[in-house]
């Protein structure tokens, strides 16, 4: 099987790479430098992505597609791919609604599963186990950071994927479910302490929830995203001065961009707790994932990456339904949840699974 891979930076590579030796693995992007890291594992073909009648061109190619562009590019990549009449597999986070494209995907018999990757992607699938297995799901928390291992001044937090995606988390407004209703929230009203693991760190809410607004009912749902201390602070002045704004965003990131662009090994560290009644019964069920930067990928590239590679074998092995579809389906089904989550093991990410009380509480 053909397999074409969107974008040749962290997350395409590590596509790329966990795809090769099952499929004829293609790397397209309009980068020569990109495209050059990836050809020890993988063919190459130059694509702008802007340009959406030569992306359909391309894709007929191909009998997959896995998208690892950024956010800007997904959606119209995804519509490209319905026109093309090929299957894709996202994880691009796109500001917009895929789930608008279900009707076209199911006339052309395409398969496309959005949000396929770190979180969104395995926090969802997470979520769609737990939503499975409690009775009524009370309250749900996804918390989740990729961070430096060695967090330096000014801004303690190392960039492994896009800038302007990272400035976006700080920016748009944070849906959440509060007293059972969907809202939208500041994403800096309150920043948190909190302690995942054996850590301890700064949480601001974040928008990442996105179908699980639609596909899975609580009083209170929420994603909180994961920083040092000394980060978040410094990021809510920036934006309440203006530096954030469309007009100014450019020029901020050229000069914050440095400050964030260092040599650290990065760790990826999830939390996913579910509360609410079993059988009767308080019940809480949580997950907790850990990854660490190896074999030449960053953690982040590693947990977003292979989680997008194995969603892709489930797409090409044709067991998934046509149409648009969020990736807690996969974790709501317990054959596609047991299959991402073995594999993800295989891959050394390590996945704890608790009832009632998280690892180490007594």
């Amino acid at each position: 099987m053909k397999v074409l891979v969107l974008g040749a930076g962290n997350v395409g590579r590590a596509i790329a790479w966990d795809l090769r030796d099952e499929f004829e693995v293609w790397v397209g992007d309009r980068s020569e430098e990109r495209l050059n890291s990836v050809k020890d594992f993988a063919e190459t073909v130059k694509i702008d992505a802007s340009n959406f009648d030569s992306l359909v061109e391309t894709m007929k190619s191909f009998e997959l597609v896995v998208g690892a562009l950024p956010g800007r590019f997904g959606y119209s990549s995804v519509k490209a791919a319905i026109k093309a009449g090929v299957d894709m597999v996202d994880v691009s986070f796109m500001p917009e609604n895929p789930l608008e494209l279900r009707e076209e995907a199911e006339k052309a018999q395409v398969t496309v599963i959005f949000d396929a990757g770190f979180a969104p992607g395995l926090s969802h699938i997470l979520m769609g186990r737990i939503w499975q297995e409690i009775d009524e799901l009370k309250e749900g928390y996804i918390y989740v950071g990729g961070l430096p291992r060695e967090p330096r001044p000014p801004l303690y937090y190392r960039i492994t994927w896009s800038p302007k995606d990272l400035i976006e988390e700080y920016t748009r407004p944070a849906r959440v479910i509060r007293n059972g209703n969907v809202t939208a929230v500041d994403p800096f009203e309150k920043i948190e302490r909190v302690t995942v693991g054996d850590f301890e760190f700064e949480a601001f809410v974040s928008d990442g929830l996105r179908s699980l607004l639609e596909s899975v009912k609580a009083e209170k749902l929420e994603e909180w995203t994961l920083r040092w201390p000394g980060h978040l602070e410094k990021m809510k002045v920036l934006r309440e001065l203006g530096f954030f704004k469309s007009e100014h965003i450019d020029k901020t990131l050229e000069v914050i961009t440095p400050l964030m662009t260092y040599e650290s090994p990065d760790f990826s560290i999830m939390q996913v707790v579910g509360r609410g009644i079993l059988d009767g019964k308080k019940k809480e069920i949580g997950y907790l994932l850990y990854d660490e930067e190896k074999e030449g990928f960053t953690s982040m590239a590693r947990v977003t990456g292979f989680t997008a590679a194995i969603v892709a074998r489930l797409v090409a092995e044709k067991g998934c339904i046509f149409g648009v579809i969020p990736p807690e389906i996969l974790g709501m089904r317990i054959d596609t949840f047991t299959r991402i989550t073995e594999e993800l093991a295989e891959r050394g990410i390590t996945l704890e699974r608790w009832e009632n009380a998280p690892p180490g509480d007594s």
